[in-house]
């Protein structure tokens, strides 16, 4: 099974950009897409597959960290 995550673009260097998981900058390959800083994207083996608008991935966020507090729970 694939999970690709959703994270907010804070900085990008070429191909490269910044991205934010829940506090962890990590980089990020957006050789696939064209990512604003502030836009959110949906990233699958450090790899951007694509530009999200905000809304669903702040809800697929909110679904992951349920899921996280079920798991811990």
């Amino acid at each position: 099974m694939c999970i690709a995550i959703p994270g907010r673009v804070v900085a990008i260097d070429g191909q490269t950009a910044q991205v934010d998981f829940k506090g962890n900058n990590v980089p990020v390959n957006i050789g696939l897409v064209e990512p604003k800083v502030g836009q959110y994207v949906l990233v699958h083996a450090g790899c951007a597959i694509e530009v999200m608008e905000k809304e669903k991935a702040e809800e697929i966020i909110e679904l992951f960290t349920d899921l996280e507090e079920e798991f811990e729970s």
